[in-house]
């Protein structure tokens, strides 16, 4: 095939300027190939852009037809190129560049990352003793990231006698982590380096070996955990466990009280935990076996475990004790008793407390539980709004960090005292030129066509009124449990301003509304995702929050399947869809166990070798249910390295768009050629992405260019 991308710009260059904006080339239009992708059951469906996928990232067919969609989505953005610098302007122009994070002691020294005016990357530094101490830079990411497409550090972890940092970090946007190790007290980069890990690192209490998690190199899986002993061949490193079930995850970490490192290991419903003493770690004890349909977590301090878990009907999870020798649920007793209406979500300990985080009512909240049985909760200053535990590294304290925000208020860090409530904020995000007075945030709540009540949280400028008039861009995830919380979001301030209506629906799939949320939209429930987020924008259209000609939605991931599945279902609901890194080809990746996350993720969307989820699967699918209709407009983005959500769901997906749509709308796919599933990497970047598709958005909805007058 000969590559599109010289004849669709000469194209454009022949043209006058004026003209070329009036007479936009032909979309491209890739080559068919037949092939028939089979299931195990004998069901069989046409693909006819399966030969896209290409795992080397090298065929020149395939990145032919990429770039010539970059080129045609250049083409059909470049009159809004200045939207896009005016939007890209606005929001960069509300960060705080030389900003720094709120500084927190472990083992005797202050934490904290910064960054400097002008720079992509942060500066992760600490001072010994105190804030007034000389700065000790750890890792500066701004030279580590010169001259690189993407780059990104996970785990650092400083061992215990606080001389050595190993820390993971990736230059592709794969998630294939490489370790490197660096001598503190001297700043020399050490020899050691360990390729194709997860960015999950332990030090054992000899400050010598750490303990770190093998991926699979094809698909990506957590295998083995492994320790290696600095200055020794990684080739030798030992093998310390092996997971064969390719169906769960796998991480490690240390207990609170620094007692114990452990290995956890959990699919979408079981779980499983070995623990090993940190200053002996050579044999790993379980401290449950791993059982279908029983989940928990756990940590350790003051002489007794706290797990978190749903065994026994506690479909909300519950709290509960073990001694610290424990191998059996057996020995469990309850501590926090289950709650129907409560969903926990999690826990810190403290010396003779704990700070447990709830969720009711689709809100989050933190209650405080002495070791005497009483309790209370930490209050929260508005009705709508996102409260969790923070960084709280030293367990022998009174004072308890955790964030807030709100749709109108910015991430906020506030310490309150157990033991007096005195409260203190620490921080709040400076967000330049934001007065929080101008706008108001509200939750509404929709009935969908079941009956299921759907909570959503609005924000908008003051001023506004519900006339039916306003332009709405609704979000959603809906998948894997992940709550959508109504917190502050920066850019979104830039709709705003230009009178956009802005609203999060908490649609089932995520837990919201507690464990039977996510439940009700999984697996053979998946189509009440859609359907609630469907059932929302027509019932805020009904009540005047929007014009039901200027409607967008948008989600990422799984959030982009949704927005596929809408898109096939209820095209005429909206105006434009922005759907980013989309999975939107769930037969076929569900069907093939070398793509990376598919084995995880049967329980969550079931397995389609199982002919009574292939038919529930092939209902919904997005690419398998693309029909001759007229779409809304469509800004579709993915990056050619992504591990998660590969390049050629939404490559195959857009190409078969083109194919039928009868509709006039544009369809614009963009490819990040340098970058995974989070886009690209800096602090700066990503808001240009951001600002592309915020104004084709915002031009198919008809919304001025210009912000409103105050």
């Amino acid at each position: 095939m000969k590559s599109l991308v010289p004849l669709l710009m000469a194209s454009l260059m022949t043209l006058p300027a004026a003209a070329a904006a009036a007479a936009l080339p032909a979309a491209p239009d890739v080559e068919k190939r037949p092939h028939t992708v089979t299931a195990p059951h004998g069901a069989s469906r046409s693909d006819e852009y399966y030969w896209l996928r290409d795992d080397s990232r090298s065929d020149k067919d395939m990145l032919a037809y990429l770039n010539a969609e970059n080129a045609y989505a250049d083409a059909v953005l470049a009159p809004l190129k200045p939207l896009q610098e005016a939007l890209y302007a606005e929001i960069v122009g509300r960060i705080k560049q030389d900003d720094a994070s709120v500084p927190y002691r472990d083992r005797g020294f202050w934490y904290y990352t910064r960054f400097e005016t002008g720079k992509d990357y942060p500066i992760h530094a600490r001072r010994e003793g105190s804030m007034d101490a000389p700065e000790q830079v750890l890792l500066d990411l701004n030279p580590m990231a010169e001259g690189k497409g993407y780059f990104a550090v996970g785990d650092m972890q400083v061992s215990q006698d606080n001389r050595l940092l190993a820390w993971a970090e990736d230059d592709v946007g794969r998630r294939q982590y490489t370790i490197r190790f660096k001598d503190l007290s001297t700043g020399q980069i050490l020899p050691d380096v360990i390729q194709g890990v997860s960015p999950n690192v332990v030090w054992a209490d000899d400050n010598q070996t750490l303990f770190y998690v093998e991926n699979d190199p094809e698909t990506l899986l957590t295998v083995r955990v492994k320790k290696h002993v600095l200055g020794t061949p990684v080739s030798s490193d030992a093998l310390v466990y092996e997971e064969h079930d390719d169906s769960f995850y796998m991480g490690i970490g240390r207990t609170t009280d620094d007692r114990f490192i452990t290995i956890g290991v959990e699919s979408t419903v079981s779980s499983e935990l070995r623990y090993a003493p940190a200053a002996n770690p050579e044999t790993f004890t379980v401290l449950a076996p791993r059982a279908r349909d029983v989940e928990y977590d756990a940590d350790h301090h003051e002489g007794r475990w706290v797990i978190r878990t749903n065994s026994n009907g506690a479909s909300n999870f519950k709290l509960v004790t073990a001694p610290s020798d424990a191998t059996a649920s057996t020995q469990w007793s309850d501590l926090v008793a289950h709650d129907q209406a409560v969903l926990v979500e999690g826990f810190d300990l403290f010396d003779g407390y704990m700070v447990v985080a709830e969720r009711a009512e689709a809100l989050e909240r933190l209650r405080v539980r002495f070791a005497d049985g009483r309790d209370q909760l930490i209050a929260a200053d508005e009705p709508v709004y996102s409260m969790g535990l923070s960084v709280n590294a030293e367990p022998n304290t009174d004072w308890v960090r955790y964030s807030y925000t709100s749709m109108t208020t910015p991430a906020t860090t506030f310490e309150v005292n157990v033991r007096t409530g005195e409260r203190r904020q620490l921080k709040q995000q400076p967000v330049i030129g934001y007065d929080a007075s101008k706008y108001q945030t509200e939750r509404v709540w929709v009935t969908a066509r079941d009956g299921a009540r759907i909570p959503v949280s609005l924000v908008y400028r003051k001023g506004f009124v519900r006339d039916g008039t306003a332009a709405l861009y609704q979000y959603a995830y809906g998948s894997y449990g992940m709550s959508m919380d109504p917190g502050f979001n920066l850019p979104a301030v830039s709709l705003l301003d230009r009178g956009v209506v802005y609203a999060i629906a908490h649609i089932r799939g995520g837990e919201e509304m507690g464990r039977s949320w996510y439940d009700n939209g999984k697996l053979l429930n998946k189509q009440n995702t859609f359907n609630d987020f469907i059932d929302v924008t027509r019932a805020l259209v009904a009540q005047g929050y929007a014009a039901a000609d200027r409607v967008g939605g948008a989600g990422g991931s799984a959030g982009g399947l949704l927005m596929g599945a809408v898109a096939n279902q209820a095209p005429g609901d909206y105006r434009a869809l922005m759907a980013q890194v989309p999975f939107v080809d769930v037969v076929t990746t569900m069907l093939d166990a070398s793509i990376p996350l598919t084995t995880n993720e049967y329980d969550e969307w079931g397995n389609p070798e199982d002919k009574v989820y292939y038919d529930y699967i092939l209902q919904y699918s997005p690419y398998d249910n693309v029909s001759a209709q007229a779409y809304p407009a469509l800004f579709v983005g993915t990056g050619l390295w992504d591990s998660q959500v590969q390049y050629w769901e939404p490559a195959k997906w857009v190409a078969r768009l083109r194919d039928v749509n009868t509709g006039k709308y544009p369809i614009v796919f963009r490819t990040n050629m340098e970058a995974g599933h989070g886009g690209k990497s800096g602090r700066f970047q990503r808001y240009r992405e951001m600002a592309e598709y915020y104004a084709f958005m915002l031009d198919q909805l008809g919304v001025p260019a210009q912000p409103l007058a105050d």
